[in-house]
Order: structure tokens, then C-alpha cells, then sequence
């Protein structure tokens, strides 16, 4: 069971370290590791997400927790011993648009736990550094923050041109030599510091395979969002803010979520200039554009419906699609739908789920697909995206009608029984979850 005061105090701490970065800009933070004991890395286990699947040992998290005790002793001694070994990491691949393949890396729960305690020293720190339009993976944001952001900057500033950018497999290309120099200019922690290099020196388990490589940090790991975030900061943010803005002659804006990114431009001409310079940014990084995935867009308020249907003058960012539009009071606005490519993807999922489970028993069916059109839902229900919602639990309804009539050739589950298991079991309806985004300023 958790304790409450230690969990208490470890946030505590946090907030004191927090404080010194706040009151000391320019210090470099040179003893955090020795605050990683018992109590820090209990916490860290309390904080990790328990559903993940495990790595090559197949210990879960609530196996891991049966005997939380002894094993976080273990684990402790081996930290300060420097007797810790980051195993490799197990390799999976999922599915992405376009029918290819993103790998993900599955941590053993130990690493995840210490990668966990890593970032929240880190972050304590880097949070105070932190720009306000970097929303990825930090506490208190999110993507709807971020889409608001959009939302605010090109209707409040009249931003025109918009520069919708991709950086080319992002987290298989940070420079780890880079890497370490921006971390030292902040944290300089030899302790530290070993384990984010054990981390990403740790080999990867592709079948009975380990490769290893010298670049990049693993997707799925614990630590990965810190370090890319401390990455970009240097790369992108850093540069932006104090070399970029300055220069151009109109309102410009930056929205990044984690490697995500959007930039929103007054004038043709500056929105220009970037994109020349951006690449040559990056590439002194080991960092690349995606030349196919980056455009630049027409994006200001229009003139009149035709303008807006003649344009194409949307573009998608974080699952949305994003649009100007006319309010129910007539004034043109910035609205957001699901990205089509995110609907089919999202309909096909639950049409494979849906057959590939029709043997299951009808309670669990309904009580599983009914938690996948909640948790969509959850994240897509924003001010007019009702029709894109609605959609989507249209085809969901479909198949699993489809899927439970496959279950026996002798009973058909004709339209007018369907109606009457909806009546008993019925699907979740969509919600508007989002009426206002709370921006972060």
C-alpha cells in the first residue's frame, strides 16, 4: 500500500530542487542521485503506468510488486554499488499510417522504475527551463493545451502562413555526444549521467538477435521523453526564442509536442527564411526534415467560403485536422475534427477487434469495445468534431453487428435483435470533453 507521507515527502523534494532552478538559472546540478533511495524509487514505481507489457524476463509490474520491498532493496544496492546493468531492450513493431511499422522498446520493469526516478529529478529541473509552447510529456499539458495554443495564436495575432514541419525518424538520430553536452549544462551528475549512457548503450533483442547502435534513444523507454525534450530545447526551442523571432519582420509562433511541431507566420518572407535555415539548424544536430511531410501552408482568416473551399488550407497536427470556419455568430474561427487518416485508422482497429473476439462472451465484448469508444471519446471530444465522433461509433456498431452474426451460421442476428442488445448493453454516445483548452501561458 502506498504511503501517503513518504510520497509526500519525495514531492517535497522535488519542489525544493524545483525552487533552486527557479532562483538559480545558470546552476549546474551536480549531486541529485544520491536523493534516489528506498523511499524516491518506491515512488517512482507508484508513478509508472502498471499496464505496460513486459520486457524479455516477462515480469510485469504487479509481479514485481508481490515482493516490492525486498526487491527495491535489491535494487538500491545495486545502484550505489554501481553493480546496475541496463539489460537489452525487447523490440516490437506496431502499425503506423501509410502500412508501415514504428518499433517500440519494452523495458524491464526495474529499468522502468529507475528511468522513472531519473526523470523526475531531471524534470524538477528542467520544467523551470522549459518553454511554454513545449507541451509534450510535461506535467500539467497536454495536447488539447497545445491545439488551443494554435487555436489563440492565429486568430488573436493574425497569423497567416503556417509551416507545418516533420523531423525525419527523430528519436533514432539524437546525437548522444550532443545529447550529453546539453545535459552537463545543466546536470552534471557522474551517477546520473552513467545511467542515462547505460541506457542508451543497452543493446536491442530482436528474436534471439541484439544489435546495438550509436545513436538515438529507444521509443517506449521510460527516460526517452526527458532526454528528447531536453534535446529539442537546446535544437529548436532555445534557437527560436533567441535568434529566430528577433529577425523576422511580423508575429511568428512555435507549438511543439515532444518531435511535433508547427510554426505560425505573419508574412510569406519570414515563414521562407525558416524554411531555409531550419534544415541546416538541424543537420548541424545529426537531425533532418522530412522533405515529404513538411509543407508550407496558406493559413490566414479568409475572405469568404469560396476562398475556403478553393484553398488547401487545412493541415493535421495531433490527430486533428485543423480549419478555419464560420461560428454560429457568423465570425470566422479556427475549428478541429478528427484527422481522416485517424478515423480509418481507428475504424479498422475496432473492425479487426471486433473479429478477431467474436468468440468472446457478450459481456466482456461489450464492456471492452465500449472502454475503446470512451477512451477516442475522451480524447477527441472537442467543440464541433461531433459528426467525426459520431462516425466512428456508427462503424463500430457495424462491426460488431458484422462479427457477432459470424458466430454461428444457425442464428442470425438480424437488425431487429441487434436493436434489442443495443437497448440492453448499449455503446458509449460521444461527448464533448474539451470546451475550453486552458492555455498555459
Amino acid at each position: 500500500m502506498r504511503d501517503t507521507q513518504r510520497s509526500e515527502i519525495i514531492s517535497t523534494q522535488l519542489r525544493q530542487i524545483a525552487e533552486q532552478a527557479i532562483e538559480h538559472p545558470d546552476r549546474v546540478f551536480t549531486s541529485l542521485i544520491h536523493r534516489m533511495d528506498v523511499d524516491f524509487l518506491r515512488e517512482a514505481y507508484y508513478r509508472l503506468r502498471k499496464d505496460g507489457a513486459p520486457g524479455l524476463s516477462g515480469v510485469t509490474a504487479k509481479d514485481y510488486g508481490k515482493d516490492l520491498e525486498a526487491n527495491l532493496i535489491d535494487l538500491y544496492e545495486r545502484l550505489k554499488d554501481q553493480r546496475y546493468v541496463a539489460p537489452p531492450i525487447k523490440r516490437v513493431w506496431i502499425d503506423k499510417e501509410g502500412g508501415k511499422k514504428r518499433p517500440i522498446g519494452l523495458l524491464e520493469v526495474e529499468d522502468k522504475i529507475v528511468q522513472k526516478a531519473v526523470s523526475m529529478l531531471m524534470g524538477a529541473v528542467y520544467e523551470q527551463d522549459f518553454y511554454t509552447f513545449s507541451y509534450g510529456f510535461r506535467e500539467a499539458r497536454s495536447a488539447h493545451q497545445a491545439i488551443g495554443a494554435i487555436r489563440a495564436q492565429c486568430m488573436e495575432h493574425g497569423i497567416r502562413w503556417m509551416y507545418d514541419a516533420d523531423i525525419s525518424g527523430f528519436f533514432d538520430n539524437i546525437d548522444w555526444s550532443w545529447l550529453r553536452t546539453f545535459i552537463q549544462q545543466r546536470i552534471n551528475d557522474g551517477g546520473l549521467l552513467r545511467l542515462i549512457g547505460k541506457w542508451l548503450n543497452a543493446g536491442v533483442m530482436e528474436g534471439d538477435q541484439i544489435t546495438y547502435s550509436d545513436r538515438g534513444t529507444h521509443q517506449g523507454g521510460t527516460i526517452s521523453p526527458c532526454l528528447a525534450n531536453v534535446f529539442l530545447h537546446h535544437v529548436l526551442d532555445e534557437w527560436f526564442v533567441n535568434e529566430v523571432k528577433p529577425r523576422m519582420r511580423g508575429d511568428c509562433f512555435i507549438v511543439r509536442f515532444a518531435d511535433d511541431l508547427v510554426i505560425g507566420f505573419q508574412r510569406e518572407e519570414d515563414a521562407k527564411r525558416v524554411m531555409e535555415v531550419l534544415p541546416k539548424r538541424f543537420a548541424k544536430y545529426g537531425l533532418a526534415i522530412h522533405p515529404e511531410k513538411s509543407r508550407l501552408l496558406a493559413f490566414g482568416k479568409p475572405a469568404s467560403r469560396n476562398e475556403v473551399r478553393r484553398g488547401d488550407n487545412t493541415f493535421d497536427f495531433l490527430g486533428f485536422t485543423h480549419y478555419w470556419a464560420r461560428s454560429r455568430r457568423g465570425n470566422w474561427v479556427i475549428k478541429h475534427k478528427t484527422a481522416s487518416k485517424k478515423v480509418r485508422k481507428t475504424v479498422q482497429a475496432l473492425w479487426v477487434w471486433c473479429r478477431d473476439n467474436r468468440h468472446m462472451d457478450l459481456t466482456k465484448q461489450h464492456r471492452i469495445l465500449g472502454s475503446k469508444l470512451r477512451g477516442h471519446f475522451q480524447y477527441f471530444g472537442v467543440r464541433c468534431n461531433m459528426r467525426a465522433m459520431q462516425a466512428v461509433r456508427h462503424h463500430a456498431e457495424r462491426a460488431w453487428r458484422y462479427w457477432l452474426n459470424r458466430r454461428s451460421s444457425k442464428k442470425a442476428l438480424n437488425w431487429e435483435r441487434f436493436q434489442a442488445l443495443k437497448t440492453r448493453m448499449p455503446l458509449p454516445t460521444p461527448k464533448i470533453v474539451h470546451t475550453d483548452y486552458a492555455l498555459v501561458r
